[in-house]
């Protein structure tokens, strides 16, 4: 399967500027599994989109959209596996393209976030969540998805937007380092979050989404569903601003945990990488 459906050649893959990237991996998820459903449902459900997006009046795939095969799932370690998405990484920046990785669970974007700053100068991680994934282990394993943020620290500078379930201990560390975060109690009714996200971020922006920063009202398909997050259309006003005033260099959804019976979860996930697409290809034309 591919995204949109459209078709995949090497040709295709050559000449186009995204590359999706399918990682069904969900080895260190908690409470709920079931993420590794997460990237061919949303590749399935984007069959069903149509190619026009109204509100930027384009056709993303006109720009070129192409989707690799999942990546290979290794239960050798959870490090193993985020040195793979790495690599894949490392060689689409290198080839010039916009790496969209649809995950699988949050770890992934380690990898990710890793090539993308192996790649630009001034590079800034917007972190979209729930939580602030900045524990130093979990569960005796610092290769966590309640990690992931932990690890770039020291390496990317990182803004957060929709926390709203974390640690005492996550909190104190926020406030140390100096974090930029934007905490869902504080910036639900506020109309200058796009404007005030986009001030704290360097030229080059990596865009990583757990789609728990949304609502479990429109987004219930999630391991750990917390009530009172972001909705669709304050999402997509933050995700506007920055690209018009940031160049952003990649991007990840991921944390999608499919419910049988229940499309429009995955639809959702699904418009918001075709969205997002729409706004990059419109602000790089």
């Amino acid at each position: 399967m591919s995204f949109l459906g459209l078709p995949r050649s090497p040709e295709a893959l050559e000449n186009a500027e995204a590359v999706i990237v399918p990682a069904p991996y969900d080895g260190t998820t908690t409470y709920k599994s079931g993420t590794r459903e997460g990237p061919r449902a949303i590749i399935l459900a984007s069959r069903e989109l149509e190619f026009y997006d109204e509100e930027t009046e384009t056709e993303p795939y006109r720009r070129g959209i192409a989707t690799l095969d999942e990546v290979a799932v290794t239960v050798a370690s959870p490090r193993h596996m985020v040195e793979r998405i790495r690599t894949v990484g490392r060689m689409l920046f290198e080839a010039g393209k916009l790496p969209v990785l649809l995950g699988g669970e949050h770890l992934l974007s380690l990898g990710m976030i890793q090539a993308a700053a192996e790649s630009f100068d001034s590079l800034t991680v917007l972190h979209f969540d729930a939580h602030p994934d900045l524990r130093p282990e979990y569960q005796e394993s610092s290769f966590s998805n309640a990690c992931v943020m932990h690890h770039i620290l020291d390496h990317v500078p990182l803004v957060q937007v929709g926390i709203r379930s974390l640690t005492r201990e996550e909190h104190q560390r926020i406030r140390e380092r100096s974090i930029p975060a934007f905490f869902a109690h504080e910036i639900h009714d506020r109309e200058d979050l796009p404007q005030r996200v986009v001030e704290t971020l360097s030229p080059h922006v990596y865009v990583t989404i757990d789609l728990d920063v949304l609502d479990p009202s429109i987004m219930p398909a999630v391991g750990t569903p917390e009530p009172g997050g972001l909705g669709w259309y304050q999402l997509l006003r933050v995700l506007r601003a920055v690209s018009r005033k940031r160049r952003i260099v990649g991007f990840d959804v991921v944390e999608l945990c499919p419910v049988p019976g229940m499309p429009a979860p995955d639809f959702l996930a699904a418009r918001l990488v075709h969205k997002l697409l729409a706004y990059i290809f419109l602000d790089r034309s």
